[in-house]
């Protein structure tokens, strides 16, 4: 994440904001450090995040179902209007972070050492607490350009901690580190009131409230087996004792509950397995949970796909039929089937698969995304263009189906809408200058109608007005 942590450094190094392209947040100290401008800080980050790291979890099927249990705990938290969104991170270690404006992500690492969807359930309801309660929001406020320093100081030690503690602790000596001594206090009170806000919404969203002092318990107890004796994720939320004990006592308060996992917990947690492990061993340590819980469903899908990973395509076809014939069905498993026909280079009978998915798993997106890459390679562009076109009327700032329509569209040699479908996924990466550019190609293209190029015209209208703005906002 080095471009966001340049920005965060520069901004508690070099006041103000708008010196790093950040929106102008005016004087803190004069007015509430408003949602409005926490969102407009994340988006930014966010967007260094998911299309300049590599350690951004590009997964549509993981992201999704991470984003499934957020707003399950989101809409049953305290303020269920809160816009969120929740992203995964390639990264082992065991750390979650909230940046401003509700943008959430979840470390790979915690997902694997989550014993049950109730555990991983209480981190994110945590994380989902130091928002809806404004932690950030606070402390930006508390003081003027103090306040600044302290934003850009944990944000920065929130991201480099996941990787590197020694950055962390660079970064937060580079913001003043008596600025973060005079506020320890003040989050370590964000950190009991996120306990317990994060507590009840677990509660009301009806998970089991014990998986949070447990997996916080667990949590501490593991510390020593880390490098400076502490996981990431205790770096960057201090825990203590009392802590522990306090969650300990408010849920055993309140109502004794046995939540299953679902299955989609299970396949999610498979799936990360195989992708961090090497592919021999993971088919290996598969096989041996098969052997030992051969009922496990995420087991089996997990070596299903290891053998897959594996090359070793005999196999893994013999092993989802079994998996097929015995499991109720799956979005999972029918994606994996598809993916498996692609490793075969069929990706007509890929396209066939997930045509029928879609149809049973409606509300899965990801499936639609598959589907109309499956298309494309397929030689069917023109279904997948008709099938993005009918996503885009409901989600019409869906980066993935945007790129998807460019591609889609260039195999059809339609230059005009392939070009102006590209502008769209620059303008929503905040690329305002490279969605010009496309529309420019796209208006030059000549192979659209008069209602073509009057759209594409009035797009163009639209983003210079945005650039220019972008160009003033620089030079203030």
């Amino acid at each position: 994440m080095r471009r966001p942590l340049a920005l965060l450094l520069s901004l508690a190094l070099a006041f103000p904001a708008h010196a790093i392209d950040l929106p102008d947040l005016g004087d803190v100290g004069a007015s509430d450090f408003s949602p409005a401008q926490e969102r407009r800080i994340g988006e930014e980050i966010i967007r260094e995040i998911r299309w300049k790291d590599a350690a951004y979890l590009d997964d549509p099927e993981v992201e999704e179902y991470i984003n499934r249990l957020g707003k399950r705990l989101v809409a049953a938290s305290n303020n269920p209007q809160q816009s969120f969104d929740f992203f995964g991170v390639k990264d082992g270690t065991l750390n979650a972070f909230a940046l401003p404006g509700g943008y959430i992500g979840l470390h790979t690492g915690l997902i694997l050492a989550a014993e049950s969807e109730s555990e991983l359930a209480s981190v994110v309801g945590h994380e989902i607490a130091h928002v809806t309660q404004r932690h950030i929001a606070q402390i930006v406020g508390k003081q003027s350009q103090a306040g600044m320093l302290m934003l850009a100081s944990l944000l920065v030690a929130i991201l480099a901690a996941r990787s590197n503690s020694q950055v962390s602790e660079a970064a937060v000596a580079a913001g003043q580190a008596g600025a973060i001594q005079s506020q320890l206090g003040y989050t370590r009170d964000f950190e009991r009131e996120a306990d317990r806000v994060g507590l009840q919404t677990l509660d009301a969203a009806g998970f089991d409230v014990r998986g949070m002092p447990a997996f916080f318990e667990r949590l501490q107890r593991a510390s020593r087996l880390y490098e400076n004796n502490a996981p990431a994720y205790l770096r960057t939320h201090p825990l203590t004792t009392e802590r522990i004990a306090d969650m300990e006592n408010r849920a055993a308060s309140m109502r004794y509950r046995q939540v299953p996992d679902t299955r989609d917990f299970g396949f999610v947690r498979a799936k990360l397995r195989v992708q961090a492990a090497q592919p021999a061993d993971a088919v290996r340590e598969l096989a041996d949970r098969v052997a030992r819980m051969p009922g496990d469903e995420a087991s089996r899908y997990g070596l299903v796909r290891a053998l897959m990973r594996s090359g070793r395509l005999d196999e893994a076809e013999a092993g989802l039929a079994a998996l097929r014939s015995s499991a109720e069905p799956s979005s999972f498993i029918e994606s994996l089937a598809a993916e498996i026909a692609m490793a075969r280079r069929n990706p007509a009978a890929a396209a066939t698969t997930l045509e029928a998915a879609t149809k049973r798993f409606p509300d899965i997106q990801s499936l639609r995304y598959a589907l109309a890459d499956a298309q494309i390679i397929a030689g069917q562009p023109a279904e997948a263009v008709a099938g993005v076109r009918r996503a885009l009327q409901v989600r019409g700032d869906d980066i993935r189906l945007w790129q998807l329509l460019s591609r889609a569209n260039a195999g059809l040699g339609k230059r005009t809408a392939q070009h102006r479908a590209q502008a769209e996924v620059y303008a929503l990466m905040g690329s305002y200058s490279a969605a010009l550019e496309q529309l420019e190609i796209a208006r030059k293209a000549g192979d659209a109608d008069f209602y073509d190029l009057s759209a594409v015209d009035a797009r163009l209208r639209e983003m210079k007005a945005l650039v220019r703005q972008e160009r003033l906002d620089r030079e203030r």
